[in-house]
């Protein structure tokens, strides 16, 4: 079966060969008819041959032009018979290319969520209609801006004909990729008037529009995140890897001892190499590594010598280092390559990402990370590796990112903060930037299971309510009482004081799990301030969220 990455290849290879000698039998035709160089024994016909070889050649190439701008994207294409399945089997990826970066993303996402088991399609976005947008209930876009805000020609269709106004699209969730440059003074600009307008329709975006400012690996790193969230699969490689610093592990607590909702650790970390600095909202990438006990059982399988030193790509450690830090390999697999070998046929584990909680004025970098677990019952990788793997004293590899869509207000304004579970990281980091610049007027909703067991860094938010830096604090437990209480249900019923706040000017943050809490917090906020004002915070920056 040939690969459709490869049949893609060649039928676009294919389609250039037609486009080039179309061309050339018009380059050539156009000179005969200037300069007279062909000589035939009949004139007559000679310039009738010629103009017909023009006329062929014009039309091969406006037929491969109509193709191109209709085509469906190639690399990871899912055959047309997928435009007939269920709405809720195929994940559709609409792209809006001008140089021709956003097409390439839009396939490598095709391949990566293909890699997981995704059912997907690609489509330009250009050809897509209203009947197509109503048929779908889940899709990504993948869009570039070109000029000063403007969508790519490619796209043009699609502008003029469907984003005068509004759809119905409440049925429609997506996720939203948007290319950029920063040094022009609309951003991302295209990005932002079709997440304007999805909104207006009612759309349901599974998070904040990723923007990639001049082709940031990062934030290119960010939008992989997400894609392994939808798709459930852990084990998407990185694109781009890292460029991790050496971090060491100085501390680590566990926070809720007797809780029934999966251990959930406080771990605070130092850079060895130089000072760091970072922002409250910030978001940091980690490296993960296998238990040291399953990276030896592997080499006692061989046997292999871990202590072996391999250089590879510039980088010099052992065997060992490198398949801790890697997917293992199935032994058979690799029992005839020699060290060096089996090192460059190595895929790196992929980065995991997690919420600073603090700000560097605390003296450390913390985390607050809940142990997750595999279906075959081990730790996952991230959450393993940091909260049961890695050795307090030991290295971590860890890279800031930078997340400026999710950093406090420089002004006074009140602040709701809207969480539950580990995403109490972000919103405590947010409290501590904000008692720095002595603003009080704070609002904090958190949820979680029990209040006996899983109130973290309890202590610290009883205290910062006494001392005023709280101006309300509202909790809700899902296993307290009889029935469940979750952030959603206390929204609403704060109906008086959530649009007090908000109309004297509050920002609303939500930080914690984009399954259940992101939506049921956006839905109760669209019930109390309707999806007018909701749409108007989003596009004034005053509803942030941070969701995973």
């Amino acid at each position: 079966m040939n690969h459709p990455v490869a049949a893609a290849t060649e039928r676009m290879a294919w389609g250039n060969r037609v486009l080039l000698a179309a061309l050339a039998v018009l380059g050539v035709g156009l000179l005969a008819l200037h300069s007279g160089e062909w000589e035939w024994h009949d004139p007559g016909k000679g310039r009738w041959l010629v103009a017909a070889a023009v006329l062929v050649a014009w039309s091969a190439f406006t037929a491969w032009l109509a193709q191109r701008r209709r085509r469906v994207a190639r690399p990871g294409e899912v055959p047309e018979r997928s435009v007939e399945a269920p709405p809720g089997d195929v994940l559709w990826i609409a792209f809006a290319s001008q140089t021709g970066h956003a097409e390439q993303l839009a396939q490598q996402t095709a391949t990566s969520l293909q890699q997981a088991g995704v059912a997907v399609s690609l489509v330009e976005l250009g050809s897509l209609d209203a009947d197509r947008l109503a048929r779908c209930a889940r899709m990504l876009f993948i869009v570039s801006t070109t000029g000063e805000g403007d969508a790519p020609d490619s796209a043009a269709n699609f502008v003029s004909r469907w984003m005068r106004a509004p759809l119905p699209l409440g049925h429609l969730h997506y996720g939203l990729l948007a290319l950029g440059d920063s040094d022009y003074d609309d951003f991302c600009g295209f990005g932002r008037q079709l997440q304007h307008w999805l909104q207006r329709g009612g759309a349901q975006s599974w998070f904040d529009a990723v923007e990639v400012d001049d082709g940031d690996p990062s934030a290119l790193r960010h939008w992989q995140h997400h894609l392994s969230l939808l798709s459930g699969a852990a084990e998407l490689p990185d694109w781009v890897r890292p460029d991790y610093q050496r971090w060491q592990l100085v501390e680590r607590r566990l926070l809720n001892p007797q809780g029934t909702g999966g251990p959930c650790f406080h771990l605070a970390l130092r850079p060895l190499d130089g000072e760091a600095t970072w922002h409250a909202g910030d978001l940091v990438e980690i490296g993960p590594r296998h238990a040291p006990e399953e990276v030896e059982r592997w080499l006692a399988q061989q046997p292999r010598d871990g202590n072996v030193m391999v250089e590879h790509l510039g980088q010099r450690a052992t065997l060992r280092e490198w398949l801790a830090s890697s997917h293992l390999p199935a032994p058979d697999d690799v029992s005839e390559l020699g060290a060096a070998d089996i090192v460059a046929a190595l895929q790196a584990l992929p980065h995991r990402e997690y919420s600073v909680a603090s700000l560097p004025a605390d003296g450390s970098l913390q985390l607050l990370v809940r142990r997750m677990w595999r279906e075959d019952g081990t730790p996952g990788i991230g959450s393993g590796w940091l909260a049961e793997h890695a050795c307090v004293g030991g290295e971590i590899a860890l890279r800031i990112r930078g997340n400026s869509g999710f950093h406090a207000p420089r002004d006074d304004r009140p602040l709701i903060l809207i969480g539950n579970g580990t995403g109490l990281a972000g919103l405590r980091a947010l409290l501590k930037a904000r008692e720095a610049a002595g603003h009080a007027r704070n609002w904090l909703l958190f949820g979680e299971r029990q209040s006996a067991h899983d109130f973290y860094h309890r202590d610290e938010i009883e205290q910062w309510q006494r001392d005023g830096h709280l101006a309300r604090l509202d909790l809700a437990w899902s296993r307290d009482g009889a029935g469940k209480v979750y952030v959603q249900d206390l929204l609403r019923g704060a109906t008086e004081e959530l649009r007090q706040w908000v109309a004297s000017g509050a920002a609303i943050y939500v930080c914690g799990s984009l399954a259940g809490m992101a939506p049921g917090v956006d839905a109760a906020l669209r019930d109390v301030l309707g999806d007018d004002k909701v749409a108007q915070l989003r596009d004034e920056g005053r509803y942030r969220r941070d969701v995973y």
